[in-house]
């Protein structure tokens, strides 16, 4: 997968370079050149939260190998973090009406389902494009976590 700028001002770059460069340094952000399929059947289907996310990831990631996928899927989404290896749980009230509860990671917030993964896939693309440089992560919330 060769990921894209929004703004056509960079060349094409890999998963593993767009996950460390974070944005375009001349401005704009990394796309995929093209969407993966995923089919009706996978997407309505009962699977984990865990084979889900390597079914995605996937085929957005193809320069991390399954072992590295499964790796960062099982530090990220696990009991420990996440109360159960469900990460996330279905409520269902009436009417056929369903509520996901997203607040069961390790800071109550939602963003906990999608940022879990982020410095395990940061670490290992890190090694990938053969870079030794200190990495800061700096965070803003939204106002939902203080």
């Amino acid at each position: 997968m060769v990921y894209i700028s929004t703004r056509g001002n960079h060349s094409p770059v890999s998963s593993s370079e767009a996950i460390c460069m974070g944005m375009v340094p001349q401005g704009g952000l990394f796309v995929p050149e093209s969407i993966p399929h995923l089919s009706k059947d996978f997407l309505y289907s009962s699977a984990s939260y865990q084979t889900v996310a390597r079914e995605v990831l996937s085929r957005f990631l193809t320069d991390f190998t399954s072992e590295e996928l499964d790796l960062c899927i099982n530090k990220a989404y696990n009991s420990e973090k996440f109360g159960s290896d469900s990460v996330t749980s279905q409520i269902q009230l009436e009417n056929g009406l369903s509520i996901l509860e997203l607040w069961h990671g390790p800071t109550a917030a939602f963003k906990d389902v999608a940022l879990q993964i982020m410095p395990h896939l940061l670490q290992i693309s890190k090694k990938k494009i053969n870079s030794s440089s200190h990495t800061s992560i700096l965070v803003a919330t939204s106002g939902d976590t203080g």
